[in-house]
């Protein structure tokens, strides 16, 4: 991360609900005290504290107790703070859930695969007193991939993420900047979190210098059901922003688009001509959602 301080521009995320209008989730370890102590400033709608890959061994005890402090500093401050621990098969993973400060708007569990991980989580931030707090779940596995659909059911998971780079590393294939390897995997996600109706985000960009590349993943991810992406550096939380919000250009099309649409309608038509495009209903759908977004 870059030592630069700028203007704080962020949305601030304060129940689960809201985790849908995160476009932008910047991800510090929780071992960097002073990484944690300019994350108020990076302008990202949600901030993430990492306790897991960011973190070596030697070090996870100490990364809980500075995860714990930073949240509930931040949280004075106004942010909004999610915690990934460590995954519940870990040694650390009940350490990690007592540990966590009642500040935290949800806990992330990585790797999740199974209902009965997810159960265990509950059960752990139950005994916890945190029963109010969400989990955010890491599908970055084959197998969680592949479960995507049913794990987002469960009533405790509030938002997830999909991991490219685990995902990779579990199949045991390559990773390239193209994402053909991952195309399938990344839509059938997206996929699955809406028809659990869950909010999810869309894979890192570890090459954080390419701000081609994560613009354009941003976008792709946008217009596949995502709604906001990881970050791992302050300069991605502006690309990651801009690509998640509709432009201006984008609403007045919209709302252009269904003046026509809702007039022709009450004119007995279900199908329009609208600026050399056949506009009918699953179009004006689109148009609703851009516009209701824009309004939240």
């Amino acid at each position: 991360m870059s030592s630069d301080s700028s203007p704080t521009i962020r949305t601030v995320v304060r129940d689960p609900a809201d985790f849908s209008q995160a476009r932008s989730i910047l991800i510090a370890p929780a071992v960097r005290a002073d990484f944690l102590a300019k994350l108020p400033s990076r302008g990202a709608d949600l901030l993430f504290i990492d306790c897991e890959d960011a973190v070596p061994a030697a070090a996870k005890n100490e990364a809980r107790s500075l995860a714990a402090e930073a949240t509930t500093t931040l949280g004075e401050q106004g942010c909004a703070v999610v915690v990934r621990v460590n995954a519940t098969e870990s040694e650390w993973f009940g350490g990690d859930v007592a540990g966590l400060s009642s500040a935290v708007a949800g806990v992330v569990i990585p790797k999740i695969e199974t209902l009965e991980q997810i159960d265990a989580a509950t059960s752990a931030l139950d005994r916890a007193g945190l029963t109010a707090i969400g989990i955010v779940a890491g599908l970055e596995t084959a197998l969680g991939v592949y479960e995507a659909r049913h794990l987002l059911q469960h009533d405790r998971i509030v938002a997830a993420y999909f991991g490219a780079e685990d995902l990779i590393a579990d199949l045991g294939g390559v990773r390239t900047e193209s994402n053909d390897e991952v195309a399938s995997a990344r839509a059938l996600t997206a996929l699955a979190a809406r028809i659990a109706n869950k909010p999810l985000w869309d894979q890192v960009v570890t090459d954080f210098r390419n701000n081609e590349r994560f613009s354009r993943e941003a976008t792709e991810a946008r217009n596949m059901g995502y709604v906001g992406k990881l970050c791992i550096h302050p300069a991605q939380v502006t690309l990651a922003r801009d690509a998640f919000t509709p432009s201006k250009d984008e609403v007045d099309q919209a709302r252009r688009l269904l003046a026509a649409y809702e007039e022709a309608s009450a004119g007995g038509l279900a199908a329009i001509d609208f600026e050399g495009r056949m506009v009918d209903e699953p179009l004006a759908i689109q148009a609703r959602r851009l516009l209701d977004r824009v309004r939240e």
